[in-house]
């Protein structure tokens, strides 16, 4: 499980690495309100920090100064939003400004090639690590970590030394390292990483930014609810993943419902293919039901994309194994059966491609049920260029 920023840093607080004082925002006047509060405080210039877990978000313009209140609601305004990546900005992080001398590279990860714990130091931080280890490899140390040993202050300043921190920022650096350590080991993490690790313009050795990974295998031991509780992201993955549904958004208008990732992968090349021929129609999502999937679970599939207003049609390709396709049949009348009885539009055409265990069956059922939305298709190339023609339409 990877850690939004702001979550990393409280669990490097919680540790006792020192971390800049911030607050989180989902919506501008929000920002603002915070901005005020560190400006009451003498703060008044703060970092607006976009808050989704992929890296370059200042060369994206995720990460922005703002000098004052007004300015950091400005600022919210233009990030919140946005897509870094592939990722929608839906919080940001209002940080108080740091005064930087110098910024510095650290992080624990588990190295899985050689079965041991790996720390990773570089005098040259606030980049990407592999940009550095490829344009100057002797600024970056790479030093094992025994497991039982772990990072005490011997260790640590040997790491610091190795990665050839200044002695301004050897004592502090190595305090950040323990503790880091300290909070790797209880976390149960698989990397722990401060890019950029800054010496202040007053001495202190800060965490700047934090990106930490945890092992969900320990959730047993580690509370991962409250953590999952707090994601962000499109609005249909988090109501998909309630729903425990294996589903990822695209920018399509084809939706994609499966059984099988193998499958499904196929139907998403099938149905870009067969869209050239109607304007560019693409797939609008990632949707494997499983191989032993019930009826409940093809129902809550389909509730999901047809409520996504991108969708223009819909293209379920089942062949039956496990799932038997009577029961994704009566998945589909059900789940129809469930939206017009909520007063939602059904309207959008669904393709049905059915094969396999009881396809006759299955056939039969949709059939029987004669719904005005419902095609039948008998090949997958067949399905896949209706689909895509009935989008275009």
């Amino acid at each position: 499980m990877d850690l939004f920023e702001y979550q990393a840093k409280e669990l490097f607080a919680e540790y006792g690495v020192p971390v800049p004082q911030g607050k989180v925002a989902s919506t501008a006047a929000e920002a603002r309100a915070i901005a005020e509060e560190f400006a009451a405080a003498g703060k008044s210039r703060v970092v607006v920090k976009a808050q989704v877990k992929t890296g370059g978000r200042g060369k994206a313009g995720g990460v922005k100064v703002a000098d004052d209140a007004e300015d950091a609601q400005a600022k919210a305004e233009q990030i919140l939003g946005m897509d870094i990546k592939g990722h929608t900005v839906h919080r940001v992080l209002i940080e108080e400004a740091s005064e930087i001398e110098e910024e510095y590279y650290f992080s624990f990860l588990l190295d899985r090639a050689n079965r041991t714990f790996l720390s990773i130091c570089s005098a040259e931080g606030g980049v990407e690590i592999e940009e550095v280890a490829e344009t100057n490899p002797d600024a970056v140390a790479q030093i094992s970590i025994d497991a039982l040993q772990g990072a005490p202050a011997d260790v640590a300043a040997k790491i610091v030394e190795s990665g050839k921190l200044p002695a301004a920022a050897a004592e502090g650096a190595a305090e950040v390292v323990t503790k880091l350590w300290d909070a790797f080991v209880g976390k149960d993490a698989t990397l722990a990483e401060v890019n950029p690790l800054i010496l202040t313009k007053d001495g202190r050795v800060v965490a700047l930014d934090g990106k930490v990974t945890l092992d969900e295998n320990a959730g047993f031991r580690q509370d991962l609810d409250s953590l999952a509780a707090s994601e962000e992201g499109d609005p249909l993955e988090v109501a998909a993943k309630a729903k425990g549904l294996n589903y990822v958004k695209l920018e399509g208008q084809v939706g994609i419902i499966g059984n099988g990732a193998g499958l499904v992968m196929s139907t998403l090349d099938v149905v870009a293919y067969a869209g050239e021929k109607h304007g560019g129609v693409a797939p609008a999502n990632f949707l494997d039901i499983g191989g032993g999937a019930s009826a409940e679970v093809m129902a809550n599939g389909l509730e999901i994309i047809l409520g996504d207003a991108d969708v223009k049609s819909v293209f379920v390709n089942v062949f039956g194994g496990i799932t038997a396709c009577d029961a994704v049949a009566n998945g589909i009348v059900q789940a129809l059966e469930m939206l017009e009885e909520r007063g939602d539009d059904v309207s959008k055409p669904l393709v049905v491609r059915l094969d396999g265990n009881n396809a006759e069956l299955g056939r039969e059922i949709l059939s029987k049920r004669a719904h005005p939305a419902v095609r039948q298709v008998d090949t997958m190339d067949g399905a896949a260029a209706q689909a895509a023609e009935l989008a275009a339409k």
